[in-house]
């Protein structure tokens, strides 16, 4: 017994004999290569120019954390221009061919309701904290509530 693979025909590129263009599965395959298309397209740099960052806040602060690890404490510098926080460091690693350099961005929009001139970052152990200080009246307040 001999068994034979049925391939359809492709009528993508044909529209006279594209009969099942309005269907819902019509454009399932364009958009596979689209997600496909934007997920890798970043392997084709050749070097990654963003880091992983964590935000979070409490009811004083809020707080930017960021893994660069391999990055010497002399080579980050913070910035805190228009309502944009931006972090840039630079990496220097040594081998057999000699010294390569990456440079490592990342900008983050913070809120208007923060105190700029109180901003502090501290590194250790390949993270930064950047803490950022809200101003008083952007923070909360407990309001007691009288009964009559």
């Amino acid at each position: 017994m001999r068994i034979v693979r049925y391939n359809q025909p492709v009528t993508r590129g044909v529209p006279a004999l594209n009969r099942y263009a309005y269907t819902p599965w019509a454009g399932l395959e364009n958009e596979i290569d689209r997600l496909f298309n934007t997920a890798l397209s970043d392997f084709a740099t050749p070097a990654a120019t963003q880091f992983p960052i964590d935000l979070y806040e409490d009811k004083d602060n809020a707080y930017v954390r960021a893994d660069l690890p391999g990055v010497n404490r002399d080579d980050i510098q913070v910035e805190l221009v228009d309502g944009w926080l931006n972090v840039t460091a630079a990496r220097k690693t040594k081998d057999e061919s000699g010294e390569s350099s990456y440079k490592l961005e990342r900008s983050i929009r913070v809120s208007d309701t923060l105190q700029a001139d109180k901003v502090a970052a501290a590194y250790e152990n390949g993270v930064l904290t950047v803490t950022l200080p809200k101003r008083e009246e952007s923070k909360p307040r407990k309001i007691s509530v009288a009964v009559n």
